[in-house]
């Protein structure tokens, strides 16, 4: 496979991904909103931090409004990385490598461009917002579908999976970073009430609730949550999930080409430092420093794998 086809595969499953996981965050933004008295600037600021687009929203307005926060994430033509400017990129990264996909795949990426740009051609209003986050979510999961349902399980089929995983362990390494300090033992050892929002807020985002209470249990912790989203086999979302998934498609690609390269050893690397360890062990070396080492560890993987397989080249 040619590495531009390669590369176009990848980014147009990680920025698919960033589409979804921006509306979650804008859902998440609006139910606290809905549910807390007093929300305001600071619940916003966190969803945008946690969207990694706090930086070019403070430059371009002086002040966190919820309207503004929404329409920035969702359409702001200054921001690369709004929903719709991520869709028609994966749009184009797809009609680039057209011939790789199937009808059904080409097709369902296609319409979720179409449909969400008349969908976001006006600023949209806060009663028309639960439809629109709802159209992204599910066209997303019909280009996931129309994936996994068509496409033949060989290298094509790797890279889409392997740009998909590494976007969603950096998202869920983001949400955790953006609330470590609700997470900090410290908090819990001396007492204190911690905002059941808050942890709603976090399993919500990652679609969570319901498997977490079936996993853990109905009491929220920090020590649960941490277990859940970073340990857990099963969550789909969790960062031990989708480095497995990585390293799986990663070893798929080594045993095809019959070729080891230097990110399928910082795949196994990423497992095995940082998954192989209980989550007492990351609260006692800190919740932040840790997030922080797999987010980095996450960035270098996905430079890597551009540079093994000369996506640019």
């Amino acid at each position: 496979m040619l590495g531009k086809t390669a590369g176009g595969l990848f980014w147009m499953a990680r920025l698919l991904e960033r589409a979804e996981n921006t509306s979650r965050m804008i859902e998440t933004g609006q139910r606290i909103a809905l549910t807390r008295a007093g929300s305001g600037a600071d619940d916003w600021l966190s969803v945008l931090q946690a969207a990694a687009v706090a930086y070019g929203y403070q430059q371009k307005h002086a002040e966190v409004l919820p309207e503004l926060a929404i329409d920035w994430m969702l359409r702001d033509p200054d921001n690369p990385s709004s929903v719709m400017a991520v869709v028609t990129q994966a749009r184009h990264n797809a009609r680039l490598v057209r011939t790789a996909l199937t009808y059904e795949a080409w097709e369902a990426v296609n319409s979720f461009w179409m449909l969400l740009k008349e969908a976001l051609a006006r600023k949209v209003a806060t009663r028309d917002l639960p439809k629109v986050l709802s159209l992204i979510r599910e066209r997303n999961a019909l280009v996931r579908g129309a994936i996994l349902g068509t496409m033949l399980r060989n290298e094509i089929y790797d890279f889409i999976r392997i740009g998909t995983f590494i976007e969603r362990a950096d998202n869920t390494a983001r949400i955790l970073d953006v609330k470590y300090y609700v997470l900090l033992p410290s908090a819990a050892a001396v007492g204190s009430r911690l905002d059941n929002v808050q942890w709603d807020t976090i399993l919500r985002s990652v679609s969570g609730e319901g498997g977490y209470r079936l996993t853990i249990g109905p009491d929220v912790t920090p020590m649960g949550i941490a277990q859940f989203l970073i340990l857990d086999k099963r969550m789909p979302r969790s960062l031990n999930f989708c480095c497995g998934k990585l390293r799986d498609n990663l070893h798929y690609l080594a045993t095809d080409y019959d070729l080891r390269l230097p990110c399928h050893h910082q795949a196994d690397t990423l497992c095995r430092r940082f998954l192989s360890h209980d989550v007492a062990a990351i609260f006692d070396y800190g919740l932040h420093e840790y997030v922080q080492e797999v987010l980095g560890h996450l960035g270098r993987l996905s430079k890597q794998i551009e540079i093994d397989y000369r996506f640019y080249g």
